[in-house]
């Protein structure tokens, strides 16, 4: 039986991906052969879970392994596998389309690099897997049987936009792909992938470890002079996680991370650690030089691919890493669990939350020691994943100290370095006993804020917090190292050490205070003098406990109704603009053109700090009313 053959196209986004790939935008070719490996590592793997999650399904585990036939006369090259296979709708969507999120900006940031390493880069961090085959390949095809079925899907393209696929009557089970090998070119860096002695070199640099045996026929030397060619098994299939630190090279973990991560760099640090005792486990864990695309995405998977007694159970295992460390990759074998184990089980197993603690509690003391080590490696850290890191001060209170001591913040101090709260502390001066921040939506709106005046022109550092996450964890840390966090936005801050010129302000300016509070009654709960301004008329602050506008919209964005928060104007006494209001006060009592004035003065201050004005046309007709009078 065959059924009609279908011709479809990539999706949009596939299809450009694709012609990138074509074109060879990354120079190492070989690594295509690790990912399908992978793949069909990944697919035996798969069907040997599905073997003993049900009994009833009629499969052949016996001999589960890896073929790889190269054909010099065709110039084809097939890796075939005895795994779970695919379905006709699996085949649409694992291999038709890329259902990962951030392909479009993958494809401009490809598009807008003219530097090869750069492009290798920005690959590695999405992961091609089965496309890299159009690499070395004019055509592939892929022969699929899923176990269980009694059909199987044939699926074909050329790479150039389209690919057909169909329902065939005959096929094995599990999944053979087929490149159509294009011809050596050695000054494009493509070789004869259809030559065993090639095909062996790179499977024993990128696959070696590979649990499941890799066979291809190869030529062995005869007793008589003449070679006869066996089939013979290819790669150690070592698990590098059982093996002894001292007895693995960088270079052998390296691979294994490309094969668990899907990634095509190498790992910017690597994690392999034993635990003995009630419960035994192996772990071997991998932090990656550069974020993925989707790492804020919410499809976004995590955690480690979980083994039990080498046996492979779950991919994506969520109960042993929290979502602030998502993009930790790797593999945890436990000794002692069912090979039967459920997610629902996973997650009521206190073993199991035994093991996540000290991972994460080794994940975090790994980044401390790059902190200290290697201040580059840790910089690097930081760009790609701090972000997601400081999720973990709100969401793991067990380990929010320690977060917050491995934790980088850009402060008014130096505009091309982040600080430490450590460092920051260690330069405080004797008489300071807070911690100053102040938050927003990016460096360049909040270090130009009005707040930050005065705290600039008498040298006291503040953080720059520009995160979204900053706004949640400030509000629920109280302190660190014995040091309050103090918003330099919200309650007032005493920094003017003239006591006496405070007081006499003070009461030059009770009248026109009192007036303003009335007058903005509708916008501010108080109008109060500044110590913190030096050059702005104005600015808008907080009580302490005060949830920030920022937050607020946060909050109203994910459809939490807050209610309005009533702030309070700050105006700053030396500022000519303000000297006049109080003189014109003070000689002429209240009118409508100071109440303008007063109004005006509201909106500027809201306007310097990046907020929104209730009534944008009022603001702009005052202010164009008063300007004409200037005339």
């Amino acid at each position: 039986m065959s059924t009609q053959v279908e011709t479809a196209e990539f999706q949009a986004e596939a299809q450009k991906l694709l012609q990138l790939m074509v074109h060879a935008i990354y120079s190492n070719k070989d690594t295509f052969l690790r990912e399908l490996i992978s793949n069909a590592s990944d697919a035996i793997d798969k069907l040997r879970l599905a073997s003993y999650q049900d009994k009833d399904l009629q499969v052949d585990t016996d001999d589960l392994h890896i073929l790889i036939e190269p054909d010099q006369e065709q110039r084809t090259l097939t890796i075939r596998d005895n795994g779970i296979g695919m379905s006709k709708d699996e085949v649409r969507d694992l291999i038709g389309t890329i259902a990962k999120s951030g392909t479009a900006e993958l494809l401009q940031e490809l598009k807008d690099t003219s530097d090869g390493a750069a492009a290798q880069e920005l690959i590695g961090q999405f992961g091609l897997g089965f496309y890299s085959s159009f690499m070395v390949a004019d055509k592939v095809t892929l022969l699929t049987r899923k176990a269980g079925e009694d059909t199987a899907t044939r699926w074909e393209s050329s790479g150039e936009g389209t690919y057909t696929i169909e329902t065939v009557d005959e096929a094995p089970q599990g999944t053979a792909v087929t490149l159509h090998l294009k011809a050596e070119d050695q000054e494009d860096r493509l070789l004869d992938y259809a030559d065993t002695r090639t095909l062996t070199q790179i499977v024993k640099k990128h696959s070696d470890f590979i649990a499941w045996p890799i066979r291809m026929e190869v030529d062995k030397p005869g007793e008589d002079g003449e070679s006869t060619r066996e089939l013979d098994t290819i790669n150690s299939m070592k698990a590098l996680w059982a093996r002894p630190k001292g007895e693995v090279e960088q270079s052998e973990y390296n691979e294994f991370y490309k094969h668990v991560a899907h990634d095509w760099n190498d790992p910017l640090e690597t994690i392999h650690l034993r635990a003995e005792g009630t419960f035994e486990y192996q772990a071997l864990l991998f932090i990656p030089a550069t974020a993925p695309f989707d790492l804020f995405s919410r499809d976004q998977k995590r955690g480690a691919q979980l083994y039990v007694k080498r046996v492979f159970i779950m991919d994506d295992c969520e109960e042993l890493m929290p979502e602030y460390l998502r993009f930790v990759k790797g593999v945890v074998d436990a000794q002692d669990l069912s090979l039967n184990v459920s997610r629902e089980i996973l997650q009521q197993d206190r073993r199991i939350q035994m093991v996540r603690r000290r991972l994460v509690k080794k994940i975090l003391t790994t980044v401390q020691e790059l902190q200290s080590g290697d201040a580059e490696r840790y910089k690097t850290f930081w760009e790609n994943f701090g972000q997601a890191v400081k999720e973990g001060i709100v969401g793991d209170p067990d380990n929010s100290e320690l977060i917050l001591d491995i934790s980088s913040f850009e402060s008014t101090r130096d505009e091309s370095e982040k600080t430490t709260l450590r460092q920051y502390i260690e330069r405080m001066p004797e008489d300071q006993d807070a911690i100053y921040y102040i938050t927003g939506n990016s460096r360049s709106k909040i270090e130009n804020s009005p707040h930050i005046e005065a705290f600039r022109d008498k040298g006291l550092e503040v953080l720059l917090l520009s995160d979204p996450i900053d706004e949640m964890w400030v509000e629920s840390v109280p302190e660190f190292e014995g040091k309050k966090f103090q918003s330099i936005t919200k309650g007032e801050v005493d920094l003017d050490e003239d006591s006496e010129q405070d007081a006499q302000q003070k009461e030059d300016f009770a009248g026109v205070l009192t007036w303003m509070s009335t007058a903005l009654s509708d916008d501010v709960k108080e109008v109060r003098l500044s110590s913190r301004l030096s050059s702005s008329p104005a600015c808008i602050v907080g009580d302490n406990h005060d949830m920030t506008p920022t937050l607020e919209k946060m909050y109203r964005a994910m459809g939490q109704q807050v209610p309005r928060v009533k702030r309070i104007l700050e105006i700053n006494p030396t500022h000519p603009l303000v000297s006049g209001l109080r003189s014109s006060f003070d000689e002429n009592g209240e009118g409508e053109d100071l109440t303008e004035t007063a109004q005006l003065v509201y909106g500027m201050a809201l306007l310097a700090e990046g907020g929104e004005l209730r009534d944008p046309a009022q603001f702009t007709s005052l202010l164009a009313n008063r300007l004409a009078k200037t005339l």
